[in-house]
Parts: structure tokens; C-alpha cells; sequence
């Protein structure tokens, strides 16, 4: 007795442990989202969300004062002021005059930059260079620095996102792709594993293997050939090739073989006494769907509709190909890939995308969670 407690005791740590380590990979991650999202540019670039509330020593450059603003005092020409402006809330650790040299210099030193000119540097940003012949040129003389900057946090990221020009529109498009692509995929996946879980017809078996082998297909092996079918169909209908419809469609056939699988492996695990009893009492099939299956059934239903909503509404490469980026139609994730630029440099946006497009799945996935699990689980019986 004690032998089995104790391996009980070890089993339920042993989940226990698993559990807190997937909760980790998974948390970790979006915290470190978060947070860059709340972080200035710049120190994004110089430090990891990490080290988000340690200063962060950055590597700049900046330009001095241009010869119009020199003066002369004891014989020699200055110029004076500080490289930071009105916000000198950074400390300079080194500077330099070369881009190959950054640092060359330890703030407060005086650099002897040849031809009589000499530059101190302090640490609190205030310069002073100063020259035995006239300074000249429209420009200043261009400085580096490493310089340590206090934690900055803004709200400036998400005023960018949130607010730049059609990302309400693209919300909304998003959530028309997404709803009808979830919603379209469980009918009719419902009806088909149905039919494949308690109905005997020819092919049967047959039908079971092709949607298990589609389970394998590439999406981007099938993209291009089913735009050219759909296309083919809308031009002998007069429909454009542009269309909400369409987009619904390719979801719900990408969709279709993993909805199946799932919920046929669920269905047809499902009591074969409430079945044969229902028949006996002069139930259709259509009736035993309906008012059986589909309440006994809906654990299931709700994890594939997270899945589906997942993948829906992250989706770029679908939206993009068979919706186009027209103002009225171009959804979420579209909208976001645009606001980073060509290069997709821009960090800052990037992480705050990222964190805005979660929201919605979250709340998805927290108001359906409790069948999640239970959902998966099930759709592991084998069965008929």
C-alpha cells in the first residue's frame, strides 16, 4: 500500500512538474512581449526586455554645434553646449570622432583631434571644443558616445498601433474572416463524422483514408492550385475572385480533414446503447445527430473551434492570396505586417502587433478552456 502511494505521490508531481514547465515556455515568452511593447525604441535595440529595468548603455552619435555659433576667448575660438539638448538624463562613459572608434575616449578627457583642435566630453553630456584657428563649415563636428540610459517605458507603441489609419477596419475584417471560417468548418465537419462514425454506406473506409492522408498535405502545396480552381469557378459564375466567400471557403477546405479526424475519432467513441435505443424508438439519423450527438459533442466542438480560430485569425499567407490588401478588406495581421515597413526593423511595432493580435485568442481560449482538455482528450477514444 505505501508502494502505491508513493507512486501516486511521484506521478502526481511528475504532472505537476510538466505542467509548470509548459506553463513557463508559454509565459515567458508573451511576458517578454509585453514588455517590449511598453519599452522605447532605442533601448529595445541596445538590450533584451531582460534587462528592461537596468539602465541600458547605448552607442550614439551626434552632431556638435555648426562654426556660426563659435566664440572667442584668451585667443582660441569655442564652441560649448550639450550634445543632449534639453534632456540631458543620460551619462556618457566614453566618446569619440570616428565611427570605427565609438569609445575611443573616456568621458571628461580632453582628445587632441589634431590641427590645434582639442574636444572635452563630460559625462553629464556638456562639451567643450575649442580650435586656435576659426572653426568653419555649415555643419558640427559629428560625435559618438556610449551613453547609460534609465529605464523609459511608454504607451507611444500602442497610441501608433491602435490609432494609425485603418486598423479598426482591419479588426473588423478580421473578425469577418475569422467567425464565418470557424463557424462554417464544425457544420459540416459535424455531419461527416457523423456519417462516418455510425453510417454504413459503399466507400466508406475508403472516404476515412483520403481525409486522413489530406491531413499531410502541405497548405502551400495546395494554395496556388485551389486559387486557380476557385477562380476558374468564379469566372464561369461571374463572381470575383476577391471575396469574403472565397477566403470562407479556402479555411473551411484547409480546415475540413483535421475537423473531421477529430471529431469522427470523438463521435464514434460515443455509447453504442444510446445509439441502437434511439433507432428503436424510431429516431432518424438527421434526429439522433441533432438531439444526441451534437450536445454530447460539444467538448470536442469547442477545441477544434479554438484551433480554428487560431489559425484563422493569425493567418497572413491565405488572407493575403485570396483576399488582396484593399482598404475594406485587408484584415488584421495584414494591416500590422504593413505598419513594420519593407525592412521590418521597427521592434517596437513589431512587439506591440504581436501582443494586440493575442488578445482576442486569449479571451477565446480562457472562455472555452474548460472544454479544451476534456475535448482532446475524448477525441483520443478510438471507436466504430
Amino acid at each position: 500500500m505505501a508502494v502505491s502511494t508513493g507512486k501516486s505521490f511521484a506521478s502526481r508531481f511528475g504532472v505537476h512538474i510538466a505542467v509548470l514547465i509548459f506553463v513557463a515556455i508559454w509565459t515567458v515568452p508573451t511576458l517578454g512581449i509585453l514588455v517590449s511593447s511598453l519599452r522605447d525604441k532605442d533601448q529595445i535595440i541596445a538590450s533584451g526586455w531582460w534587462n528592461s529595468f537596468a539602465s541600458s548603455t547605448q552607442t550614439e552619435a551626434g552632431r556638435l554645434p555648426p562654426a556660426s555659433a563659435q566664440v572667442e576667448k584668451d585667443g582660441k575660438f569655442v564652441l560649448e553646449g550639450n550634445i543632449f539638448g534639453d534632456d540631458p538624463a543620460r551619462d556618457i562613459s566614453a566618446f569619440g570622432v570616428k565611427s570605427a572608434a565609438p569609445t575611443q575616449y573616456p568621458a571628461g578627457t580632453t582628445a587632441d583631434l589634431g590641427d590645434g583642435e582639442t574636444l572635452q566630453l563630460n559625462a553629464d553630456g556638456s562639451f567643450v571644443m575649442t580650435s586656435t584657428q576659426p572653426f568653419e563649415g555649415e555643419r558640427g563636428q559629428r560625435v559618438y558616445y556610449a551613453s547609460s540610459a534609465p529605464p523609459k517605458f511608454t504607451t507611444d507603441n500602442y497610441d501608433t498601433v491602435l490609432f494609425s489609419e485603418g486598423i479598426g477596419r482591419s479588426f473588423m475584417n478580421s473578425l469577418t474572416v475569422t467567425i464565418p471560417a470557424t463557424v462554417i468548418p464544425i457544420l459540416i465537419a459535424a455531419f461527416a463524422a457523423y456519417a462516418l462514425a455510425w453510417m454504413r454506406f459503399p466507400g466508406r473506409a475508403l472516404l476515412i483514408a483520403v481525409i486522413i492522408g489530406l491531413l499531410v498535405v502541405p497548405l502551400q502545396m495546395s494554395l496556388i492550385p485551389l486559387l486557380k480552381l476557385y477562380n476558374g469557378v468564379g469566372s464561369f459564375f461571374g463572381v470575383p475572385s476577391k471575396t469574403y466567400l472565397g477566403i470562407w471557403l479556402a479555411h473551411t477546405g484547409f480546415g475540413l480533414p483535421f475537423a473531421i479526424y477529430l471529431l469522427r475519432s470523438y463521435i464514434a467513441g460515443l455509447p453504442r446503447e444510446i445509439m441502437e435505443s434511439a433507432r428503436i424508438d424510431g429516431a432518424s439519423d438527421f434526429e439522433i445527430f441533432v438531439k444526441i450527438v451534437l450536445p454530447l459533442s460539444f467538448p470536442v466542438l469547442a477545441s477544434f473551434a479554438i484551433f480554428q480560430f487560431l489559425w484563422v485569425w493569425n493567418d497572413l499567407l491565405v488572407a493575403m492570396v485570396f483576399l488582396g490588401t484593399e482598404g475594406d478588406q485587408i484584415v488584421l495581421t495584414a494591416k500590422l505586417n504593413a505598419l513594420l515597413g519593407s525592412r521590418g526593423g521597427d521592434w517596437e511595432i513589431l512587439t506591440t502587433s504581436a501582443f494586440i493580435t493575442i488578445v482576442v485568442p486569449l479571451i477565446v481560449f480562457f472562455s472555452l478552456q474548460r472544454y479544451f482538455v476534456r475535448g482532446l482528450l475524448a477525441g483520443s477514444v478510438k471507436g466504430g
